[in-house]
């Protein structure tokens, strides 16, 4: 009875073995399961790292980018504002320019008044000249007609002579007057077209400008688009580095509870391989005692 009971031990035993073989065994494929993804999760956090290092060279560069453009962005702000202050001072001299024409045409205007006034003397000068000259023919028949009074019309045709002088030479005055001002209106109409020409000019330039004035403010928008375009892109790279270092984190907290069960399991492989060893020097001390 007592070696059937020890038969029957060594039968438990044996399986009690065999079962921890078969979860020694499960144990070993388990813990080489988790050292390969050990592994992987090794060789996964160094290329998270390397291509950590990469985005962080790519985000310098892209700052390196957006400070360029950010100070291109001044630059042209700057221009657009020498820019604007050229296209007022262009407008204030045009303004000015507008108001000399306005001035010189207005004089024009009333020199070709004065002009009309003085030709029209001119032309009632020459009627009475020409109703003096008729009068005159009248006298001189008068005077062939008349002897007796030959005394009174000399003296009427001495004083209608130095009228008709002073007549003479109020139409000289008149006519070098009317050829000074029609002079002085060639120099004037000289002078306006010079003016419509600068007037002209200072149109294509102001235009020039203000293409140009649109163009910087179309660039400006551009930019501001880029920036903002970059902006964004530089908050979604910073989005996914903290979300690669909340997963790498994650990582090394698996890592170590990975290290802590391995060590754990480690632990229990001892504890087994000492009662496994214990369990066959009994087995050896039972073997003999069957013996």
């Amino acid at each position: 009875s007592t070696v059937q009971k020890q038969r029957q031990e060594l039968q438990l035993l044996i399986a009690e073995l065999k079962d921890r073989d078969k979860e020694l065994n499960d144990m070993v494929a388990v813990h080489q399961r988790e050292l390969l993804a050990w592994e992987d999760d090794r060789q996964k956090r160094l290329t998270l790292a390397e291509r950590c290092n990469s985005l962080n060279n790519e985000l310098n560069k892209r700052n390196d980018i957006i400070k360029s453009l950010t100070k291109r962005l001044k630059f042209l702000e700057s221009q657009q504002n020498d820019s604007r202050a050229t296209f007022e001072y262009t407008q204030q001299k045009f303004k000015e320019l507008s108001q000399k024409v306005t001035d010189a045409t207005v004089h024009c205007q009333a020199l070709e008044e004065k002009n009309q006034s003085l030709h029209c003397s001119v032309l009632e000068l020459s009627a009475k000249t020409g109703q003096l000259q008729a009068r005159e023919q009248e006298l001189l028949t008068m005077l062939k007609l008349k002897d007796e009074v030959i005394l009174e019309t000399t003296d009427y045709i001495i004083e209608f002579t130095s009228k008709f002088r002073k007549l003479e030479s109020a139409l000289r005055i008149a006519k070098t007057a009317e050829f000074s001002l029609n002079e002085e209106k060639q120099d004037l109409k000289l002078r306006l077209k010079e003016l419509t020409v600068e007037t002209n000019k200072l149109k294509d330039d102001l235009c020039e400008k203000i293409k140009e004035n649109n163009n910087q403010q179309e660039e400006i928008i551009h930019l501001r688009q880029e920036n903002g375009c970059l902006r964004n892109e530089l908050a979604l790279i910073v989005e996914k580095s903290k979300r690669k270092d909340q997963l790498l984190q994650f990582a090394r907290s698996k890592q170590a509870r990975t290290d802590t069960e391995l060590s754990s399991l480690r632990q229990i492989y001892v504890k087994q391989q000492r009662d496994l060893q214990f369990l066959h020097v009994n087995l050896e001390s039972s073997q003999e005692l069957r013996q």
